[in-house]
């Protein structure tokens, strides 16, 4: 039988994560999925997301079916009964017969056919889970369901989370990460009411964020399908991300330093906020840049002076003048975005937490040396992890005193709707437990005159 469109897409995908080269995200949304119907589009994202959710509670499955180690297998085998096994037990509409002869079929097509025999004898043993781990359905789940959490989250993050956030928390937060997050729109041209309307005639149903005045929350429907998304009327971004770029607060006329900007979301909500005025936005990949220039055209309203430049924020900048407004949106472990990047938690090793902190130290202190006297920074990440966030900023700002942060009163008063993100010290942060959002860390800080 031949192999669905959807379930070799998968495959494809899923080996191209393992090489540790891509994002299953930026995969999905490339031309090999787009070319795919939208029904297979949709499995094969299901399938993608699914596998690398909860990929090692599908690995503990492999070694309990097998009695072998997974190091037995090929990695081209290892990822089959990763692929088929999460459509046994986790996909409800999925008739294992069809999950294990496509099994075989696609052990055929990559050159593994010695290998049939044994993908057969796994399979075949494999039953549907009684609870259906669906990420959609469970919201509570019970011991057993967490489990099967426990076996698919790094051990280290689990023990880590419990020590920074507690127990109870760190369960809850494990858990969101691993459901499936909601789509969030923002509004980029015209008022958000306009355009709810205008989603709901195309049978998307989406309703306003809780903290974001352009968020529109998308309950139900395609919204990739959906004239407002491909003209530009919004674009996807997670409601956390909106408020960044909320904090940075430019005015017209200023000057706005972007850093670390692609692939530019942010950047055309800045430029947005801008209007008049002159925006420079920056990052090391050519190759994002180049998307950035594709993109930002349709993203941009109104059109501030732009500019776009390649280079290493963790070098010292080349810039003659200062800015009043600098986004630094450093690269991190991206711990608060598990949801949407699952592969993150099987690459990611406590080491890297200690060099990537040393890196955003740099960009932090090269960033302030360009904020004009008077102007406003914000540091931002997507990680939950507190040496990325108030261990970086305290560490720069000790040794910088012509800088502070802003108090959680200042800026309760300037963003009264966003007070319960702020904490004692004054830090925004967000959590996908707490918050149905994504995680993100922000501290705004200020130049004295």
């Amino acid at each position: 039988m031949p192999i669905s469109p959807a379930r070799k897409v998968a495959y494809e995908v899923l080996r191209r994560v393992e090489s540790g080269r891509a994002f299953a995200v930026d995969l999905l949304q490339g031309p090999q999925v787009a070319s795919l119907r939208e029904v297979d589009r949709r499995l094969a994202t299901e399938l993608v997301m699914g596998v690398l959710r909860w990929r090692g509670e599908l690995d503990f499955q492999i070694e309990r079916l097998s009695g072998k180690p997974l190091k037995y297998f090929d990695p081209e085998i290892a990822a089959i009964l990763r692929l088929s096994i999460y459509q046994i037990q986790f996909l409800e509409k999925v008739p294992k017969s069809a999950a294990v002869n496509e099994a075989a079929e696609l052990t055929k097509a990559v050159r593994k056919r010695s290998a049939v025999g044994l993908v057969n004898a796994v399979l075949r043993k494999c039953e549907a889970s009684k609870r259906r781990l669906s990420a959609q359905g469970i919201r509570q789940p019970d011991p057993a369901v967490m489990q099967t959490l426990r076996h698919s989250f790094p051990a280290w993050l689990l023990e880590r989370w419990q020590r920074n956030f507690g127990s109870e928390a760190a369960q809850a937060l494990a858990w969101a990460s691993n459901l499936v997050p909601p789509t969030t729109l923002r509004v980029c041209q015209g008022k958000r009411e306009d355009v709810e309307r205008l989603l709901t005639a195309e049978g998307i149903h989406a309703a306003p964020g809780k903290y974001a005045g352009q968020a529109l929350v998308v309950r139900s429907g395609n919204v990739q399908a959906s004239s407002a998304l491909s003209e530009g009327r919004v674009v996807i971004q997670d409601e956390a991300s909106q408020l960044v770029g909320t904090l940075v607060a430019p005015e017209a006329g200023q000057r706005l330093l972007d850093l670390c900007a692609a692939p530019g979301i942010k950047t055309s909500q800045l430029a947005g906020a801008l209007g008049r005025g002159t925006l420079v936005a920056c990052d090391l990949s050519a190759q994002r840049l180049a998307t950035m220039v594709r993109l930002l055209p349709k993203r941009v309203w109104p059109d501030p002076q732009m500019f776009l430049i390649r280079l290493d924020a963790a070098r010292e900048l080349p810039f003659a003048r200062t800015f009043h407004r600098i986004l630094l949106d450093v690269p991190c472990s991206g711990t608060g975005t598990l949801a949407r990047n699952p592969e993150i938690k099987w690459r990611l090793q406590p080491k890297d937490l200690t060099r990537l902190a040393g890196i955003q130290e740099r960009m932090l202190r090269n960033a302030l040396e360009v904020l004009a006297p008077g102007g406003r920074l914000v540091y931002a990440t997507c990680s939950l992890e507190p040496e990325e966030n108030e261990e970086v900023v305290e560490a720069v700002l000790s040794a910088t005193p012509d800088f502070r942060k802003l108090t959680s009163a200042e800026l309760s008063r300037e963003f009264p709707a966003l007070a319960s993100l702020f904490d004692a010290h004054g830090y925004f942060r967000t959590r996908p437990d707490l918050h149905s959002m994504d995680g993100f860390f922000a501290a705004v800080i200020l130049r004295a005159q």
